[in-house]
């Protein structure tokens, strides 16, 4: 009953302005006749009302309504108002003089009546618009002028619940919702009217002079949202989103908090739900360290876990304003729990020793690595003693210290690796596999793919070509990757420790690839510009070591799934434990010496699989050009 009540309160005003209107194209067509024959000696009979006049009313009517006139408010009415009143009054002209010249042959209709009447209607129909707006606006609260006019993409118990946390803000003024409900046109929420259909945003912007749209559809799939951002781009006006309500459980938001839109939600990805119960089981109270402390994914790690229950959390990391950065995040959003920050390199055994005395950590999260593919490629030596050498120490040392769960973090590049990063990174598993012991540590293997807006990944390189203004540079049209949030990623790397399997590798199914180039075109519209018009979007080829489409899964790996629907065990593939040992102490020796050869040769050696793509020759020394003299001749060492 209310429901109808509010719908009726909302269509009353919109009657009266209905009713408005054809008052004055009645009252202007006859004042406009009567001037004209009333100077004649002998005037026609005109009557007050007649089949002609329900003629015009009706044409003129049905010309208003398609035109549009009712969508707009007459207390946001304008000069953009006065054109489209304008356009409805000489169309409705058009539809008189046809309509007449069917009933009558336009007997008794003066021409020069129909060439004034336009005008006239004009100014009788934009009078009173303007007279209204301006009446408001002088007796218009100064506290409610002074807020931010905003229109609600969403009138359902997000909206609602919006319009009470602005409210009690006082900063914003809700001027009314957008919705493609077709039960809820007309109708109100909170009092304030449902003017349309989210596509009819950029029009019903205007005519309520909002500065600011508010998206309230947290619940809305990427395709509506895709859809949804289109329609706000078009209005140029700035737009938010309602946060949607995982992130405001988990703290990245506060409720009532607008946002912008980001390009995971954008991105198609159907967002991943872990077993919180499993994860505080399994962590709670514990103590836990983490390498790559102030990394990426480090960073979120340590964040996810003083979140979920660790009473102690050891920071393990090289950068020191990267430490920095992470400890005061972590102190100031969980005081209670305990921080030992460790200043050093994870590959170093002292460092590592260190930190185990210091935290006994129950949990070892192993994040330190190099990841940027391009870089690796002529960067072999540091792959290999960082991705390597200091997982071989990590996990040597926590199996040594007895260390209940060790969990590494690894890559899809490494199922079938076609670059530095993803042979070593392999070889990284293979360390872990061959330094199984049931009666100790359970070693754990976590493979994801790319992290959205990760340190080094595209997300930031976009972002920074497109506040340049271009161009943006992606490899090739057709290159696809996995994509995943820091935070999903992080908390499924939580959900597979906690699944409890000895010797594992878990693969974490990351939905349908991205086609980068969409990527770039998404976050080029997110920054209120347009692919290829504002911004251009430049192919510049593979580099070496990249592939076309990454793959998660390997063919000699077995997967069954799990206890949670989007992780996925992997059979380990055998390894000798010997030949392993063995490599890594010739790839120990090539490192002291820099020797590149001896390490590329040892890299394809121990992981067989390792094919490289593009442009990886084998190393060779470095080539000195010296140019002295004109009779010193070039020469190679």
């Amino acid at each position: 009953m209310s429901a109808w009540r509010d719908r009726w309160s909302g269509a009353l005003p919109r009657v009266a302005v209905v009713l408005h209107d054809l008052a004055m194209v009645w009252i202007v067509w006859e004042v406009l006749h009567r001037l004209r024959y009333g100077v004649m000696l002998n005037p026609p009979d005109m009557p007050f009302w007649s089949a002609e006049i329900a003629l015009v009313l009706a044409a003129q009517g049905l010309v208003f309504w398609q035109v549009g006139l009712y969508r707009g408010l007459w207390r946001f009415a304008s000069v953009p108002d006065l054109w489209n009143i304008f356009k409805a009054c000489a169309l409705g002209l058009f539809a008189i003089v046809l309509g007449l010249f069917l009933y009558n042959r336009l007997n008794l209709v003066s021409r020069t009546v129909l060439v004034m009447y336009p005008f006239v209607l004009m100014g009788m129909l934009g009078a009173p618009r303007l007279l209204y707006r301006a009446w408001k606006d002088s007796h218009a609260d100064r506290g409610e002028e002074a807020s931010v006019r905003i229109l609600i993409l969403g009138a359902g118990h997000a909206g609602d619940a919006l319009v009470r946390d602005l409210r009690r803000l006082g900063t914003y003024q809700p001027v009314g919702f957008l919705d493609d409900a077709p039960s809820l046109r007309g109708s109100k929420v909170q009092g304030i009217p449902v003017l349309g259909h989210v596509d009819d945003v950029a029009e019903i912007a205007r005519e309520t002079a909002a500065r600011l749209l508010v998206i309230a559809m947290p619940s809305a799939d990427a395709t509506e949202m895709q859809r949804v951002v289109a329609s706000c781009e078009r209005s140029g006006l700035p737009f938010r989103m309602v946060p949607r309500l995982r992130d405001t459980l988990e703290g990245r938001s506060l409720p009532g908090q607008l946002k912008e839109v980001a390009i995971e939600d954008l991105l198609g990805r159907q967002q991943v739900l872990p077993d919180w119960k499993a994860i505080r089981d399994w962590l709670g109270a514990r103590s836990v360290l983490v390498t790559g402390a102030g990394g990426s994914v480090g960073s979120e790690l340590c964040r996810q876990c003083a979140r979920h229950g660790a009473r102690r959390i050891a920071l393990v990391e090289q950068d020191e304003f990267a430490l920095i950065t992470i400890l005061a995040s972590l102190r100031r959003d969980f005081p209670d729990l305990e921080y030992i920050p460790v200043l050093g390199d994870c590959g170093d055994t002292a460092v590592i020793d260190y930190a185990l005395k210091a935290a006994e950590p129950e949990a070892v999260f192993h994040a330190a690595a190099y990841k940027h593919v391009p870089l690796l490629e002529t960067q072999l030596r540091e792959a290999v003693r960082n991705n390597v050498l200091a997982t071989e120490t990590v996990a040597r040392a926590c199996r040594a210290a007895q260390v209940g769960t060790f969990v590494l973090i690894s890559t899809d590049k490494a199922v079938d690796p076609g670059n530095v990063l993803g042979a070593t990174k392999r070889l990284g598993e293979m360390v872990c596999q061959s330094l199984v012991d049931h009666r100790s540590t359970r070693f754990v293997t976590v493979r994801f793919g790319n992290v959205l807006d990760s340190a080094g990944s595209v997300v930031p390189l976009f972002r920074e070509q497109i506040r340049r203004g271009g161009p943006v540079t992606v490899t090739d049209p057709e290159v696809t990757r996995y994509f995943m949030t820091i935070p999903e990623a992080c908390q499924l790397i939580l959900q597979a420790s906690a699944i409890g399997t000895h010797e594992a590798i878990y693969t974490l199914d990351m939905g349908e690839p991205v086609p980068i180039r969409l990527l770039a075109e998404q976050m080029i519209r997110l920054a209120g510009k347009q692919p290829g018009r504002d911004v251009s979007i430049v192919y510049t080829g593979l580099r070496a070591g990249e592939k076309l489409h990454e793959t998660l899964f390997h063919a000699d790996e077995r997967y069954r799934s799990t206890a949670h629907p989007k992780i996925l065990q992997a059979e380990p593939r055998p390894v000798v434990s010997r030949e392993v040992h063995l490599a890594l102490g010739k790839l120990r020796d090539a490192c002291k010496r820099y020797d590149l050869p001896a390490l590329d040769e040892l890299l394809r050696q121990t992981v067989p699989e390792f094919q490289p793509i593009g442009l990886h020759p084998r190393p060779n020394p470095p080539a000195t050009t010296v140019v002295a003299f004109p009779t010193v001749a070039t020469r190679k060492n």
